[in-house]
């Protein structure tokens, strides 16, 4: 490469100022995905007020949650090539704002099919949320400071979770479901105000003259990527390990665990969020930590069967250790989240079996499957409580015993012990990607 090019390279890349505005315009992005976690969160602690008010059993208010899933995972490939083609100032100002339309259809739903509408715009919104928040990293910070500040709006979103629990549960007792939603569509416009007022695409974007096109038939494009990543199973194996943990938050945290917790221990409502809060919790601040443990061990497999373990081992013992305590069971709460965030190494691990030249394409392949199978699994434990339900309906909502429950949750056994399995078919990457980028 001549001094020129050098030179033109050079002034091709992005300037990462200091001071706080990288922080403050990636706080907003975190901020997103956190409105969106708390989104997705949100109907475990309506789940009686739902059945009530829309006259629906366990099955269908399970399909309602998971359209969130279906429609998040459906925008995950979409949503990297539109942030990269007109920047995330733009496309988050408007994922945030069907977020926050789909609050308001949801909240002031008089019908069910109008409920789906409302709850498929929130899954819309919120596909954008994590893309374009890892995108303003990529732009406004250092690739040396990406996993920090990566990992810091990750935690964001777990607090969305959390807020969506304990404290939504008490807000819900005094205002009511469609009150707290109304409040949630008004706060994601504000939001989106915001983002467009101060979000700016990068300190200075790389010209599209540095941007080197594919040659024709060039395998580098975003097709040509994302087919030689479908074509990688290692990618598909590390995908379905991912997949077969996410019940664990998707399912158990983010509808069942809450009615779980107060038909099992006879706690109040506001109790049981705050137990099931602790799977978040644990899982929000493990993330991390277990990123930092694997990268510094050089291993992936290592901690990733050891979280899968311990994970199976917790929720075994929650829903079916006969005469637990309460305590025990928020410390199993506790332990199950902080087990389960090996999750998180999925996306690592993922992006080092695929080419080297796709990275984008196997991270976005991981999380559609893994968000997938979230969908599934919410009304496929809805409709396993329906067929164990013993006929008892309190205040026009079903209440389901905890041996309907502990049928049920033996989907969250067979996930998390199918996690450990796969694990003998995946190969260790020892932290460096494995495959070459095409020629």
């Amino acid at each position: 490469m001549t001094r020129q090019e050098h030179q033109s390279e050079a002034n091709s890349q992005p300037v990462h100022p200091s001071g706080p505005l990288p922080w403050i315009v990636c706080g907003l992005g975190g901020l997103f995905f956190c409105y969106g976690y708390f989104q997705r969160v949100a109907p475990s602690v309506m789940v009686a007020g739902l059945m009530r008010d829309f006259g629906v059993n366990a099955a269908v208010l399970g399909n309602l949650a998971a359209l969130y899933f279906y429609a998040y995972a459906t925008m995950q490939l979409p949503a990297g090539v539109m942030v990269d083609r007109w920047g995330p100032r733009r496309v988050l100002t408007g994922a945030i704002m069907l977020c926050a339309s789909g609050s308001l259809l949801f909240a002031t739903a008089d019908d069910i099919g109008v409920a789906y509408a409302g709850r498929l715009l929130i899954g819309v919104g919120a596909g954008f949320s994590w893309v374009g928040c890892l995108k303003l990293v990529s732009l406004w910070f250092p690739p040396s400071r990406f996993a920090m500040v990566g990992g810091a709006c990750s935690m964001l979103g777990m607090a969305g979770g959390v807020g969506a629990l304990a404290p939504l549960a008490a807000l819900i007792q005094v205002t009511g479901w469609r009150a707290t939603l109304i409040g949630a569509a008004v706060f994601g416009g504000v939001l989106a105000a915001t983002v467009w007022l101060v979000v700016r695409d990068g300190p200075r974007p790389v010209p599209r003259r540095s941007v080197p096109r594919p040659a024709p038939g060039s395998p580098v494009g975003v097709l040509g990527g994302l087919f030689r990543v479908a074509a990688t199973p290692q990618v598909w194996l590390v995908a379905l390990f991912g997949a077969m943990l996410v019940p664990n938050l998707a399912a158990f945290a983010g509808l069942w665990g809450v009615p779980y917790m107060m038909q099992a221990h006879g706690l109040e409502r506001p109790a049981a969020a705050a137990a099931v809060s602790l799977v978040l919790i644990g899982f929000g601040v493990a993330g991390p930590l277990v990123g930092w443990w694997s990268d510094r061990i050089g291993r992936r497999k290592g901690p990733m069967l050891a979280g899968a373990s311990v994970a199976l081992a917790a929720v075994a013992a929650l829903v079916y250790a006969p005469g637990i305590s309460v305590v025990a069971a928020y410390s199993l709460c506790l332990l199950y989240g902080t087990a389960s965030s090996v999750f998180v190494l999925a996306f690592a691990t993922g992006r080092e079996h695929g080419p080297a030249d796709a990275a984008g394409a196997a991270l976005g392949l991981v999380n559609m499957t893994i968000m997938t199978v979230g969908a599934v699994f919410q009304p496929l434990i809805g409709w396993l409580l329906d067929l164990n339900w013993d006929g008892r309906v309190v205040a026009g909502a079903r209440i389901y015993s905890v041996a309907a429950y502990q049928t049920a949750f033996l989907t969250l056994i067979a996930s998390s012990l199918a996690a450990v399995l796969v694990l003998a078919l995946i190969r260790e990457t020892h932290c460096a990607p494995v495959s070459r980028a095409t020629a």
